[in-house]
């Protein structure tokens, strides 16, 4: 072969997808622009779209959630588990603890610190109505069993069995049945090969790429806010522009840089960090807190949790109430839906030569598990603090906003103010993993040919990087602060919508694959 032959292929390779990258780097900079210039229209837009979706396919997405669950726990505990990733000869590249560090700060992002104390207390105090509906008296002991159990349900088994689905199917296809690595490629089973040519490979695939960038630059946005309020709170400096722009740099220097290093070199050991200071802060909370509390109230909130699980499970809203029902419970499951598919990719990536039950136990069983803890840790101490009246979280929520409650939480700590700066950090370090993982899984669908040992080109994850950065910085920064990351907030969780579709039929695809067509080991 020539070596004009090799530098062909190579240049071919590392080309482009021109339908998927083009029509989404046009659309988050066009949210950008349309969030600092209007920020109003672009949040009214948003929220109406999102209020829509939720009103008319609240139902849908609680069955087809539920539909997840099943079918992930029908194949982790079958035969189908024994299937390897890669055939039976192929071997794993990570160790069980460096693969399970990276599938659960990969997909937690900030979630979990910033809501481990806030949403039970909110719940507790009915600071939004969340109760109303639900026939419990805020601030009483059944209010805080709910508070737990609703935390649990939120956060563990369902969400995580829609990461992981969207993970095997990919996983499944690209590595056993030899098709590309892309969303677009996991619905082949349902329509055969046609579907991953022309136009609609393209729209799915944009559809993907969008919800979960626009999503990133929203969390980000949010992030830059409660960091920025947390710097506030421990040294008097207040909240500014300047203060936006340090924490800007330094978020997205961090998970671009460690993208551009790539798997091994950036992701591997960032995610690693980040993983030990979960367990360090977990470990710690359970020594200095009420301990005791923390396991009564767990069991109780098991128990609700599992009474209620069929009920809490397809109600859109009508029984538990809009303020409980669709902007938390629908709410969440809009955004799990909207990452689920690159998100899938990356599961996919770093699972070669695994079985299918153990990417089941790593993607979905500890994971949850994981959240049980940190919930049953983070929110017992929270409400027991609360309830003991040692401190006000719901008067300090009431005040200053649903996520205020955890610089307050923390200063009451014994040497909070040394925990305060931890926590940042912990934000920062929870955020640049997870936008680490997927500015690489971005790039690598706006790429042709790609494969799951390659690094997409550095000049993509770059772009990917300072675009998520950038929208976060100026919506923040120009549109309002905390408020203005609504809009692309909202309009990342409408985007779940659209890919709520892709999501149904790639539970569809994964029935046919797994119990009607022929597997391939």
């Amino acid at each position: 072969m020539s070596v004009e032959s090799v530098i062909d292929q190579k240049v071919k390779k590392q080309g482009i997808r021109k339908g998927v990258f083009w029509p989404s780097i046009l659309v988050v900079g066009g949210a950008a622009v349309l969030g600092t210039v209007n920020n109003a229209l672009l949040t009214e837009v948003a929220l109406n779209n999102f209020l829509f979706s939720l009103r008319t396919f609240g139902w849908l997405y609680q069955i087809i959630s539920i539909v997840a669950l099943i079918l992930v726990s029908i194949i982790t505990f079958s035969k189908l588990g024994k299937i390897r990733f890669g055939g039976d000869d192929a071997k794993p590249k990570y160790s069980f603890m460096t693969w399970f560090a990276m599938a659960l700060t990969g997909g937690i992002a900030t979630g979990v610190v910033t809501y481990g104390a806030n949403e039970p207390i909110i719940y507790f105090g009915n600071i939004y109505g969340e109760l109303a509906q639900t026939g419990i008296e805020p601030g009483t002991m059944t209010a805080a069993i709910f508070s737990i159990a609703r935390s649990f349900y939120n956060w563990t088994f369902i969400p995580y069995a829609m990461y992981s689905l969207c993970g095997l199917v990919i996983a499944y296809v690209y590595f056993n049945r030899k098709q590309a690595l892309s969303v677009t490629a996991s619905l082949v089973p349902l329509f055969g090969e046609k579907v991953t040519k022309g136009v609609w490979a393209n729209i799915i695939d944009t559809l993907s790429l969008l919800a979960i960038a626009l999503g990133l630059a929203s969390s980000l946005g949010a992030g830059l806010a409660l960091v920025g309020s947390g710097v506030e709170s421990a040294f008097g400096i207040e909240q500014g522009p300047m203060v936006w722009l340090v924490l800007t740099i330094i978020i997205t220097a961090t998970f671009t840089l460690s993208s551009l290093l790539g798997l091994d070199k950036g992701i591997k050991h960032l995610s690693a960090i980040n993983a030990k200071v979960f367990y360090i802060l977990l470990g710690i909370l359970i020594v200095v807190g009420p301990t005791l509390y923390m396991l009564k109230m767990s069991t109780a909130g098991l128990s609700m949790w599992l009474q209620n699980f069929w009920g809490w499970g397809l109600d859109a809203g009508e029984v538990g109430g809009e303020a409980l029902v669709m902007w938390w419970t629908l709410y969440d499951w809009a955004i799990w839906i909207a990452y689920a598919p690159l998100m899938g990719i990356f599961l996919a990536i770093i699972s070669y030569g695994r079985t299918i039950r153990e990417f089941m136990v790593i993607n979905w069983i500890l994971p949850s598990v994981f959240s049980i803890i940190w919930f049953g840790v983070w929110g017992s101490t929270a409400l027991y603090w609360q309830q003991e009246g040692q401190l006000d979280l719901i008067g300090t929520i009431q005040g200053s906003g649903a996520v205020s409650g955890l610089w307050a939480f923390l200063a009451h700590m014994p040497l909070g103010m040394i925990f305060i700066p931890i926590v940042m950090i912990t934000l920062v370090l929870s955020f640049s993993t997870a936008a680490d993982s997927m500015t690489r899984t971005i790039a690598s669908l706006c790429t042709e040919n790609m494969k799951h040992d390659e690094e997409p080109p550095t000049w993509q994850k770059l772009v990917w990087g300072l675009s998520i950065g950038s929208i976060a910085f100026f919506m923040v920064a120009y549109a309002g602060g905390a408020q203005g990351v609504d809009g692309v907030k909202y309009l990342a969780a409408a985007g779940g919508t659209m890919v709520l579709f892709i999501f149904v039929l790639q539970v569809i695809s994964a029935i046919k694959m797994f119990f009607f067509d022929e597997i391939v080991k």
